[in-house]
């Protein structure tokens, strides 16, 4: 049994939900999400209330049973308030602009690095702190990660993209592995 499978997901008023067939529809005030149900999951919705049972007994029900109730609330929240990511970029030099809704990063490469968001993202830069807003959380995420990818956190000097309050361990140079 999933504990978190078995708990009723609450409609609020402003968010519309559908089923299609194997799939759930759900539209709110910042746009519309759908996904598409595994075979084995099932969805019945009552008084502004959804509960995700299972319909086939099956190995991996039990972990598709409570991952398939969190996303229907990650996206329900998606859809009403969104979510989003802050990247902090480190370094002298280092900087971030926006162009259009592409965002160019100076990264210390001999290059700009341009990365153009997918449908449904949305990148903001001030300063040094780049932030990605969405409803998808997946797909906020990954394009966080993405941008991250670009340039990680160096380990001994701290430089490069990380996220915003992101704690990096720094390692001892040379210098200081010969003084003790």
């Amino acid at each position: 049994m999933s504990r978190v499978g078995k708990q009723p997901i609450k409609i609020p008023d402003k968010v519309e939900v559908k089923l299609d067939g194997e799939s759930i529809v759900i539209k709110g005030p910042k746009g519309q999400l759908s996904y598409n149900l595994p075979e084995e999951i099932g969805i019945e919705i009552k008084d502004k209330v959804i509960r995700v049972f299972p319909k086939k007994h099956r190995k991996r029900t039990p972990a598709l049973w409570g991952l398939v109730n969190r996303l229907i609330f990650n996206m329900i929240h998606g859809v009403t308030e969104g979510y989003q990511k802050k990247l902090e970029i480190q370094g002298v030099g280092y900087r971030a602009e926006l162009k259009g809704k592409d965002l160019i990063l100076n990264l210390g490469f001999s290059h700009p690095i341009t990365i153009s968001p997918p449908p449904g993202i949305e990148l903001k830069a001030e300063k040094n702190i780049i932030t990605v807003e969405g409803i998808d959380k997946q797909l906020v995420g990954q394009v966080a990660a993405d941008i991250r990818s670009k340039r990680k956190p160096d380990a001994y000097k701290g430089k490069g993209i990380r996220y915003f309050g992101e704690r990096i361990k720094l390692k001892p140079g040379k210098k200081a592995a010969t003084t003790e």
